[in-house]
């Protein structure tokens, strides 16, 4: 069986590597790449340039990566103090390559990152800086510090696609982040937590086989190389979309 193409988003920044010192670079944490492997997908990188979202016309599935704060500009607020500088032609390429897939169905997980930007995508909001809406202690246990996924314990909502694939909890995953949803997106739902803070987003329509594919995760499954349950479902879904037809996601706007 021909393996699904899943297109994976990737990083625009300034890196050394090799002989190359603080050079112009478009990257992905390898990560990514194995678990789309290990799934049984074929993975698509890509760059986050302008024009790249045709690529979605070809692609059964897409992952949106982790990476930078998304721009407070996209959704209506000035940036925090504690807020990353603006990637801005990373954001219009995922955003671009977001709605491209929403509206031919192809299925979407969004990844840390990638879950926020489908909120901003959809019209929804972000808390810039966790720690000024739950105090440092409780937000510490989402970023415990540079490079470090730390454990944390989410609990998934009864009869979404978050419980189907993970179950009702309490579920361990890594999370690396400091900002997280506020207001959710126009046909999201919140489908799983970790007390306060909102850890996945899908679909608002009753989970089922003829439901758009949309979930949104906050935590990094590529992190963790134990569990392929997320990966795999995107990409058994990815394969179900080749073989049956797109159901196109409605946007507003």
């Amino acid at each position: 069986m021909t393996r699904p193409l899943i297109g994976i988003s990737c990083y625009a920044e300034r890196a050394d590597y090799w002989i190359m010192r603080d050079d112009d670079v478009v990257l992905l944490p390898r990560t990514y790449v194995d678990m789309v492997l290990a799934a049984g997908g074929t993975p698509v990188l890509l760059a986050p340039v302008a024009g790249g979202d045709a690529a979605v016309d070809v692609l059964d599935g897409l992952v949106v990566a982790g990476g930078p704060d998304v721009d407070p500009a996209r959704y209506g607020q000035p940036p925090g103090a504690h807020t990353d500088p603006p990637r801005t032609e990373r954001d219009a390429a995922d955003l671009a390559a977001l709605h491209r897939a929403l509206a031919r169905g192809v299925p979407v997980l969004g990844i840390c990152r990638g879950h926020q930007l489908l909120n901003v995508a959809l019209g929804g909001t972000l808390h810039q800086h966790l720690p000024d809406v739950l105090g440092a202690g409780a937000a510490a246990a989402h970023a415990a510090g540079p490079g470090v996924y730390a454990p944390v314990d989410v609990t998934t909502e009864r009869g979404t696609r978050a419980a189907q694939i993970l179950g009702p909890g309490p579920v361990r995953v890594r999370c690396h982040h400091h900002q997280g949803v506020d207001r959710a997106g126009a046909g999201l739902r919140v489908s799983a937590r970790a007390g306060d803070v909102v850890e996945a987003l899908e679909w608002a329509e009753p989970a089922g086989s003829d439901t758009p594919w949309v979930l949104g995760v906050q935590s990094h499954p590529e992190r963790d190389t134990t569990d392929l349950r997320l990966a795999r479902a995107v990409v058994a879904a990815a394969r179900r979309a080749r073989t049956s037809g797109l159901r196109p996601v409605a946007v507003a706007g």
